[in-house]
């Protein structure tokens, strides 16, 4: 019976025992065999430890940290700001470094190092500045755990660098030799000279002014208990003292903004080094917890222990007051930069004619004095620089106010005839 027939008729063939288990002829496996299967073992167990990391673990372990998300820049020839904005805060370090002809690079590096971040991938890694200041701005990922930025230079004379909260961003002064210091070598860095007043300025000598109208676009600043907010009315004064100075000396009235829109504070003072301004006025209405708190006050940028003031710094600031408490610190440095004598003579005289304006015309006004704050608005200006605040738009009969042209009026007036006065204008305004 042929194989076939007997497959047909299902009778079974008596098989060997090798037949029944291939396994048993299999020799035992050589040395190289066994070193293969293990290391594919110990491959299976780091792909799988890899696999758990980056697909498990890793995601919230870079949730938690933080991101470089933008890098903005505005300049002139002789100033430069840099902000580096972060998704949250991140311990950093700075280093200057000398030139290196030995690595080909024949400029000085500001080297800015954040620890326990990365970058996005939107983020801009090199940013061409040419300012005569610096060259570019690099950033990138210089190791696993540091995103380093590099601001390449061509000229420096003294920089800052100090944080901002809420949101958490790094800002980069960097300023460099006017023209009358064109004698002195390029790249040196000397230690910042005490500010001298500016004693009594011709009308003519104040090229530029920049007005600051606080808040605006999302942020409506202080609500008043009838809804009036605090936006408007500084954008409605800003726009009222551009008018009036205008008219009164010629000079050129720079606005942060001029319409209902929401500008970084520290672009609000990049703005004003950027155009080389010869006075900073911020604008701002004040509120308190109290409804009787009532009256004007001005301010220069100082530390303060007057806890009334830091906690209008820390809103104005849209920020903690525990943050407010950290800038002291840094303040300690800049404060011997600022303009400091020119500005408290400078909210003197602002002071003293909006009091005495507002009172000409409506009565029971207080003055409640020039006052310094770490306000973020005045942290690295380079000329004379205030903050107004301009009646309690808490207060329900100062809100009441605020919606009165008569009064706003009186207000420019007021802090025109302060401005006219500090620079040595002749005669009512």
């Amino acid at each position: 019976m042929t194989s076939y027939s007997v497959a047909r008729q299902g009778l079974s063939v008596p098989t060997s025992h090798a037949a029944r288990n291939p396994a048993a002829h299999r020799l035992p496996p050589s040395g190289a065999e066994r070193v293969r299967r293990l290391l594919s073992a110990k491959t299976g167990i780091r792909l799988l430890i890899q696999f758990i990391f980056f697909y498990l673990l890793a995601p919230a372990a870079f949730a938690s940290s933080p991101t470089v998300n933008d890098i903005k820049y505005w300049s002139n020839p002789n100033y430069t700001r840099v902000v580096i904005s972060l998704g949250k805060e991140s311990a950093f370090t700075s280093k200057l470094l000398k030139k290196d002809p030995s690595i080909n690079v024949g400029w000085r590096r500001l080297l800015i190092d954040i620890k326990g971040a990365r970058t996005t991938p939107n983020l801009d890694r090199s940013i061409p500045i040419n300012d005569g200041l610096l060259k570019t701005v690099r950033a990138g990922q210089f190791d696993a755990d540091t995103v380093r930025v590099v601001l390449d230079i061509d000229s420096i004379e003294d920089y800052k660098v100090f944080p901002l909260s809420n949101p958490y961003r790094i800002v980069i002064d960097v300023t460099g030799d006017k023209p009358a210091d064109q004698g002195k070598a390029a790249g040196e860095v000397r230690e910042p000279a005490a500010s001298q007043p500016l004693g009594r300025i011709a009308p003519g000598r104040i090229k530029k002014i920049v007005l600051d109208p606080g808040h605006g676009g999302h942020d409506p600043g202080a609500i008043g208990k009838g809804g009036l907010k605090e936006k408007d009315v500084t954008l409605k004064l800003g726009r009222l003292l551009r008018e009036k100075l205008h008219a009164k000396l010629g000079s050129r009235i720079i606005m942060t903004r001029d319409t209902d829109v929401f500008i970084p504070l520290e672009e609000r003072t990049a703005i004003a080094n950027r155009e080389d301004a010869d006075l900073f006025v911020s604008i701002h209405i004040n509120s308190s917890l109290r409804r009787a708190a009532s009256g004007v006050e001005t301010y220069m940028l100082n530390l303060s222990r007057d806890e009334e003031s830091r906690r209008l710094a820390a809103r104005e600031n849209a920020t903690s007051r525990k943050a407010v408490s950290d800038l002291d610190f840094i303040l300690n440095d800049l404060i011997k930069t600022a303009k400091t004598n020119d500005s408290v003579r400078l909210a003197s005289m602002v002071q003293d004619n909006l009091v005495r304006k507002l009172n000409e015309r409506f009565g029971g006004v207080k003055g409640n004095g020039v006052k310094g704050a770490p306000f973020y608005v005045l942290v690295g200006t380079r000329m004379p620089s205030i903050l107004v605040e301009v009646s309690f738009i808490s207060n329900p009969m100062e809100e009441k106010r605020l919606q009165d042209d008569k009064y706003l009026h009186e207000v420019v007036e007021g802090i025109a005839a302060g401005l006219m006065s500090y620079i040595g204008g002749a005669g009512s305004i």
